[in-house]
């Protein structure tokens, strides 16, 4: 066992990155390799922390740019603190706000100091810089913290992506001198786009900082998967072994395992979620649509042998129809099992590293996830 800090090695794979671990915060500890469900508005949509603790996720991410907002940290002090705010008693990631910022808010402007801008709600002018960031994740009370990081656009100049590094070097090391709320862990995320030496210095640049964990920045958004995974390359192997890995925004399940095989253990992405409100649901081996007529008189769950409270008690016929007639429950059922169908799996890839056999796993992920995503498509375009 190899431990340091916060974070513990409990098993490797010999013949990848792979590893499982355990990660100590001030709610609880974190099983890894994890995928966080994001509550972006202090909550996971649709489900409720007792939902969330019955299929065992240990941690679910916050968001600081539209938590500061609304309701914002005046109410948020005096209801003492995101965890009594939602009623979540396990451990809460807070994102730095700064892709928010970046990806949905109105004429900003980035200087050395922050970025100014108005909000995507109301028009609002607002500032966002370093110890803005911090101050509200301390006020939020999360057990992780993320510093402000610069994240740039895809496809974007060499140029762009190196003064972006150098903002977000300077910024992390003014992260790291804020107070920090009882027992909260700090992260640095590496910037860089496609370029990867500027990845390699940010690794380095933080890593000379001095950070709890290291976040995989500045992928999904909108590049190919190619480019993505070199990305995650790009950066991986420059972290310490020691630390925590987070690749932001990843979730699509053989992305997961992939990035689990270069050594990654965290993740996050509004995926499960989302796609249930389109009526999507995720299965072992791949998605499909719950919606499509093919399914009207399916009573089959919504995935054969899924032990979830919708797999358990409803046919993808019911479910089809309270979606069609655009009943709550309908989005609430494949949101549950969707979060179950994510769960599982992650414990499905713990459980592969701890025994030795995570590379069948990948191959068996590799192999069959694809093939039910093109037997529902035929069946769906027939």
């Amino acid at each position: 066992m190899k431990k340091t800090g916060n974070f513990e090695i409990l098993a490797s794979d010999s013949a990848s990155g792979a590893r499982l671990g355990r990660l100590k915060t001030a709610h609880g500890s974190i099983s890894t390799p994890v995928f966080m469900p994001v509550g972006t508005q202090a909550t996971v949509k649709g489900m409720s922390p007792a939902e969330l603790e019955d299929i065992d996720f240990e941690v679910i991410l916050g968001n600081t740019y539209h938590l500061n907002i609304r309701p914002g940290m005046e109410i948020m002090e005096k209801c003492g603190g995101l965890h009594a705010f939602m009623g979540w008693k396990r451990a809460i990631l807070t994102d730095s706000g700064g892709f928010q910022v970046f990806s949905l808010a109105k004429l900003r402007k980035i200087t050395d100091e922050g970025v100014s801008f108005q909000s995507h709600l109301d028009g609002n002018r607002h500032f966002l810089g370093p110890v803005e960031a911090m101050n509200i994740q301390r006020i939020l009370g999360s057990d992780i913290a993320m510093v402000l990081d610069e994240c740039v656009p895809y496809p974007c100049t060499r140029d762009y992506a190196c003064q972006s590094v150098e903002r977000t070097l300077a910024w992390a090391a003014l992260c790291a001198r804020q107070p920090r709320a009882a027992g909260q862990l700090v992260f640095g995320i590496v910037q860089g786009g496609v370029f990867a030496d500027l990845r390699e210095h940010c690794a380095h640049g933080l890593m000379d900082i001095g950070f709890d964990g290291y976040a995989i920045g500045g992928v999904s958004v909108g590049e190919p998967e190619d480019v993505l995974m070199k990305g995650v390359d790009d950066t991986a192997h420059h972290l310490p072994v020691d630390a925590p890995r987070y690749l932001m925004g990843v979730g699509f399940l053989p992305q997961v395992v992939e990035a689990v095989a270069r050594g990654v253990d965290m993740f996050d992405c509004v995926m499960p979620t989302r796609f249930a409100r389109n009526g999507t649901a995720f299965t072992r081996r791949g998605r499909y649509p719950v919606k499509a007529a093919v399914y009207k008189e399916d009573q089959r769950p919504l995935e054969e042998g899924c032990a979830c409270y919708a797999c358990r008690n409803f046919s993808r016929a019911y479910i089809r129809h309270l979606l069609n007639v655009n009943e709550i429950l309908g989005v609430r059922l494949v949101t549950l099992h969707n979060l179950y169908r994510y769960g599982a799996f992650m414990k499905e890839m713990r459980q592969a590293i701890a025994d030795g056999t995570f590379a069948a796993f990948r191959q068996d992920v590799a192999d069959t996830y694809a093939t039910i995503e093109e037997e529902h498509a035929a069946l769906v375009d027939a």
